[in-house]
Parts: C-alpha cells; sequence; structure tokens
C-alpha cells in the first residue's frame, strides 16, 4: 500500500465524506462535524482549506493507493503563541491499527518543522483516545498531564491529555522525517 500526503483538491469530497462519515471517528474529534457527513460538507471544508490565509495552517489529503483515507493538519496559533500550533488527524477506521497515523504525524510535523519558523507543536486528544496518545508517542512527542474536565462532548465532561513535540536540531527525528513527506510506504506494523 503506498501511502501519501498531498495539498486536497476539489474533487476528494468524495471520498472525504466516505471516511469522515463515522460515528466512531467523529466522536474522538472535536464538535462542529456534522453527523452524518456528506458530500457538501466535505467540499466546504475543502473549499475553507484551500482558501486559508497562507502560512495559518498546513492540511493535507492522506491517501492509500491514491483514495483519500483521512485527514491531518498543522493550524497556526496567533498573538504570543504566534510560532506554537495544534495538530489534528484522523483517518479512516479500516486503516486503524496498520501504524499509517504515526507515520503520518511523523511526516507533518517534520515538513512544519523543516518549513516554517514554528517551534512547537501540540495535541489535546480526550483521555480515554488510547490509540490516538500512543500515535503521538510513537511519532516522539511528549506527555505533559492531564487538562482535567477540560471538555464537554456528547453530554459527558471529559479529561484531555496534552502532548507536544518541540522542534529540536537538524539533526533531531522531527527535522529528519521532513525530506521525504509526500510518499512513504504503510502497512501493519513489524
Amino acid at each position: 500500500m503506498r501511502i501519501s500526503i498531498r495539498e486536497w483538491k476539489k474533487s476528494d469530497a468524495g471520498e472525504l465524506a466516505a471516511a469522515l462519515n463515522n460515528k466512531k471517528i467523529l466522536d474522538n474529534l472535536r464538535d462542529g462535524i456534522p453527523y452524518p457527513y456528506t458530500e457538501k460538507d466535505a467540499e466546504e471544508f475543502i473549499f475553507s482549506t484551500l482558501g486559508a490565509e497562507k502560512d495559518s495552517q498546513y492540511s493535507r489529503a492522506i491517501t492509500a493507493d491514491g483514495k483519500v483515507i483521512g485527514s491531518v493538519g498543522v493550524f497556526r496559533k496567533d498573538n504570543i503563541h504566534r510560532r506554537t500550533a495544534e495538530i489534528g488527524y484522523y483517518i479512516a477506521e479500516e486503516y486503524w491499527g496498520l501504524g499509517i497515523m504515526t507515520e503520518v504525524v511523523r511526516k507533518i510535523c517534520g515538513y512544519v518543522f523543516e518549513n516554517t519558523d514554528i517551534i512547537r507543536i501540540f495535541a489535546e486528544p480526550f483521555s480515554y483516545n488510547t490509540a490516538s496518545c500512543r500515535v503521538l508517542e510513537k511519532a516522539g512527542f511528549e506527555f505533559e498531564g492531564t487538562l482535567r474536565k477540560n471538555a464537554e462532548k456528547n453530554g459527558k465532561i471529559l479529561d484531555m491529555k496534552m502532548y507536544s513535540l518541540i522542534k529540536k536540531s537538524p539533526m533531531s527525528p522531527a527535522s529528519k522525517a521532513a525530506g521525504s513527506i509526500q510518499t512513504f510506504s504503510g502497512g501493519p506494523n513489524p
């Protein structure tokens, strides 16, 4: 299986809708994404992403053998946090557990560190989302702490975890990953 990270195209809407129209995925994301997730919703997302202010976000489609299977984005913060960014991601359920997202996170973070002035990328997964926490840990993020009672999702008050990856010297694993962001092989973990 050939996995790629690439810019969004307007023609990706149908495949994006198919990948994201899953309650299990949406239960692990922030509110604001409708369910069911339609092709029109996907078109609006892609239009918004393509029209975003330069250097404000690095949002990419994740593809498997050319088919859109998910999304990854790094979103710059502002004001005193302008050199910090938040990462978010999801992948179609049929691709869970194959090690794809760990590699995607490594690649996009490497790319951002190599090509921008961002020095810190963070993520705030729900504490119950152990799979997402594991992706971050395997991608080199450090656990910074638990944000107690930090969110309300589906009528429940939830803890979140704070993870971060700090830009290091040019020889750091995050920096080395930048070289081949476009394509890598994906499949089961060894």
